[in-house]
């Protein structure tokens, strides 16, 4: 399964409504909090993390990397986007990678680089929460039946309150996270 990260930093600051101007120094608090949480993470689960934030309009003339509490940094070159520099990446990478954006353009590469894609605010929750549990997360969600999307019809047999395959085999992938 997948046992490299792939982050894309502002999308990830953005979900969870940090997203400020470029010139603020809150950004900068924004960022460096994000990459205490993720060193966190890396200690719990053991995943190699690299973050990718933008520097293509600002930015040095190469891309510059670094590694602050075991989280590799990425900062793409100027006139490389962030997405690019991640898509990069899961095409090296391949099936030993999940990435985490919530970009249309990232998510559609990384797929069809053979990556596992976790949304952003889905991430930002497993960030919150140390010790969850998606299994139990998915029966309480159908014991209350606010799976309505999840109803079959008639003609079809099975259970109706197992998840159906596709949604259990990414429930059992998102267990390693």
């Amino acid at each position: 399964m997948a046992t490299h990260l792939l982050v894309d930093g502002y999308n990830l600051v953005g979900s969870a409504g940090m997203a400020l101007p470029a010139g603020s120094g809150r950004l900068e608090g924004a960022r460096e909090t994000l990459l205490k949480n993720l060193a966190g993470y890396r200690q719990r689960k053991g995943h190699a993390i690299t973050v990718v934030f933008d520097g293509w309009q600002g930015g040095h003339g190469a891309e510059q990397r670094e590694f602050q509490s075991g989280v590799e940094v990425v900062y793409s070159k100027r006139g490389e986007r962030a997405d690019q520099v991640i898509q990069r990446l899961a095409r090296l990478y391949g099936r030993d990678c999940a990435v985490v954006s919530s970009d249309h353009e990232v998510v559609n590469s990384a797929r069809a680089a053979g990556a596992f894609v976790i949304g952003a605010a889905e991430f930002r929750a497993k960030l919150k929460d140390r010790s969850s549990s998606l299994s139990t997360v998915a029966f309480k969600e159908l014991d209350r039946g606010d799976l309505d999307h999840l109803k079959r019809s008639k003609a079809k047999g099975g259970n109706p309150r197992k998840l159906p395959k596709s949604q259990r085999k990414r429930n059992h992938q998102l267990r390693e996270f």
